[in-house]
This record gives structure tokens, sequence and C-alpha cells, in this order.
């Protein structure tokens, strides 16, 4: 399989570097789009559409092809991926019928793949990804291969959206069914924020509405530890600090802690919502801000993959939080050139609202501050 990276700031330079990438022949059958809302995604996927490219399409927090990242640009994978050992579905979930839809999904492709992997991208800042993943898992089983990441919309918290050809939605999930037997994919989801203090104990929570950890509300609690000054509904970079620097880790008996970082606080009680479930009685750890074993921590893990899994890749495919972005500033190219000089292939990525997929020798779940880099390769 050949791949291709094209990035452009409007329709004609994606229009441009399309007809270019196509000059020598290159004929490819599937694009991975990742597109800033600023752009006119819909004339994009048009031009993709009529050089009968099939579409997995995200809007973003940020784009980049390679190590150089972009703000309101649209950053595209292009694949010559054998038709046959690909199939693209694009569902709604109005109901929020999460796990209902991607079983749905999964049940079509086990009929058409006899080993399906699955490639993620999801709308709605309320779905809930682990559902999605179980979904998959109910139907394939534990070990499926499945990674992805949540749409984005450039921070401006006005809905986010998933595409492919002819359609779009602020409520639904795009998903690429591979066949195992002819496409290798493998992923991995590493964080590298450090824990700080001993585990504590999670008091009161409802799912993803955590009240209190030690009796104690969590946002008090949080502010404590991270020595958070100015604790009020009037700071407006409140709650970007406490997401991006000290999220809560949720501790698991098996695998690497989960990120949950504090995302919106309900100031009646001092509690917050995080990005994922929290459950009640679980333990969790705070974090110390990110530093250069945060990065180093992705790429070795990368590394590793290559070195035990993936010896070799045709194109890499990576979900990297906004939050990562918003802490590692200018340095986050520094973990993307690390993450591509592993392979050294053709690589496409967004900066994502969640991640999906395994942790390091854990279970498929959602991440958050969490770099996911997904290597393909046709066999």
């Amino acid at each position: 399989m050949k791949a291709k990276s094209i990035k452009g700031k409007s329709t004609e330079e994606i229009k441009a570097a399309l007809e270019e990438s196509m000059a020598d022949g290159f004929k490819p059958t599937l694009a991975i789009c990742f597109i800033s809302k600023s752009q006119n995604r819909k004339d994009i996927c048009a031009l993709l559409d009529a050089a009968g490219i099939a579409i997995f399409g995200c809007t973003t927090n940020g784009e980049f092809i390679d190590e150089v990242t972009e703000k309101g640009s649209a950053a595209i994978l292009l694949l010559d991926m054998n038709k046959e050992y690909f199939q693209v579905y694009f569902e709604e979930y109005p109901e929020k019928n999460y796990r209902e839809i991607s079983r749905a999904i999964a049940q079509k492709a086990s009929a058409k793949f006899s080993i399906p992997a699955f490639l993620i991208g999801t709308s709605h800042s309320a779905t809930d990804g682990e559902e999605i993943l179980h979904g998959f898992e109910d139907i394939v089983g534990a070990q499926v291969n499945a990674y992805g990441g949540a749409a984005g919309d450039d921070y401006s918290f006005t809905g986010t959206v998933v595409f492919t050809n002819g359609r779009e939605s602020g409520n639904a999930m795009v998903c690429i069914a591979l066949d195992e037997t002819k496409v290798e994919i493998k992923g991995i989801a590493t964080c590298g924020w450090k824990a700080v203090g001993t585990e504590k104990i999670v008091t009161k929570s409802e799912g993803n509405h955590v009240y209190t950890v030690d009796d104690i509300s969590v946002l008090d609690i949080t502010a404590k530890y991270g020595g958070i000054e100015n604790i009020t509904p009037e700071n407006d970079n409140l709650l970007i600090e406490i997401a991006a620097n000290f999220p809560l880790q949720l501790q698991r008996e098996k695998g690497d802690p989960i990120m949950r970082p504090g995302l919106q606080v309900d100031w009646t009680d001092r509690s917050y919502y995080t990005s994922g479930s929290v459950p009640q009685g679980s333990k969790v750890r705070f974090s110390l801000p990110p530093d250069w074993d945060v990065m180093e921590k992705v790429i070795k893990g990368v590394e590793n993959l290559k070195a035990t899994e993936m010896p070799e890749a045709d194109a890499l495919v990576v979900f990297s939080c906004a939050g990562r972005i918003l802490s590692l500033g200018p340095l986050m190219s520094k973990e993307l050139e690390g993450v591509k000089n592993v392979w050294n292939v053709p690589m496409a990525g967004m900066f994502s609202n969640a991640e999906l997929g395994r942790a390091t020798g854990g279970n498929l779940e959602m991440h958050n501050l969490t770099t996911c880099c997904v290597a393909l390769k046709e066999k």
C-alpha cells in the first residue's frame, strides 16, 4: 500500500496538492481527513468524491502531517488500499444508543471480514466512547483492534462534526472497518503525565460527574494538590489549567492509569464533570504538570510497538489530545517528530477531544491528554 499526506489552508491548495500527489499515477482509494471547521470541508470532500476516494473525516482542534502542527487547515492521508480490504460506515446516534450502533456496525463488518478492525471518529461532546468500544468488543471479542478519536471544533465549543462521502453530522460516528487478514493495524495509547501523592478514593460520583474525593469536593482537593489559586467562576483559565495540568488519574488493576480531566464545574457543590466515567469507590491520584518525560514516554512507547509488534508500516495516523498542545506548546512538534521518525512513513493526525484505544497492557478505553498512534500496513 502506498500512502501520501497532503495539507492546505484552502480548497484550492488541497486541490493542487491532490493533483500533484496523483501526477505520478498514484490512485488513492481512501482519504483520512482532519479538517478545521474554518475550512470548506464540503468542497474538499467534493474534490475527493469526484476522484472516487472514500472519505473518513473529523473536524479538529488543530491538524498536522508529519511534525508540523497547523490551525485552521486540512490535513489528509491518502491511501491506495485495495477497495476489497476496507469499508467505511457512518451512523448517527440521536438516542444515545452508542453501544447498539457500534454493535450493528461490527455485525456488518464481521459479515464482510473474518477478522475486522476499526478506525473510529466520533462527534458530539456527550458521546460515550467507551460504550462504542464495548459494542465492538461484544461482537468481535475483547481482542479487537479499535482506535480513534473524538472530533474537535477549534476550541470554540460550538459542536464537532464527522463526515464521509455525501454525509456529515454533529451527533454520529464515522468508522473504517479493515480486513485484518489483508491489512495489519497496531496502535498504542500513551499519556505520560506523572502522578503525585497517594491513592485517594472517589467517595461520591455518578458516571462522569465526580462530587467528592476522600469526602472533600473534587474541585477543592484538586486545587489543593495543584496549588491553584482564584478558584472562582470568574477565572476564565481555571478549567484549562485543571484539565491540561492537573487531571485525575483513574487507577486500574491492569494497565496504565486513565486520564480523567475536569471539563465542567458545578459551582453549587464544587463538583465537576470529567471526560469519561469515574466509578464511585474507584482509586485516583492527581497529576503533576507535564515535562520532557511526557514526550519521551510517548516516543519510547511507539518505538516499543515497532520493536515488538509492527516492524514495518505503510502509514501512520495520530490522534493527540488537544490538551497536550495546550500544555506542551511548541514542544509538541518534538513529540510528533519523534513519532514520525520511528517508521518514517507518511503521517497525518489531529488534536482531538478524546482518544480511543488500548492503554499499554490494558483494555480498550476512552482517554484524555493521550497520544494514540495507529500504524497501518497492507499485507
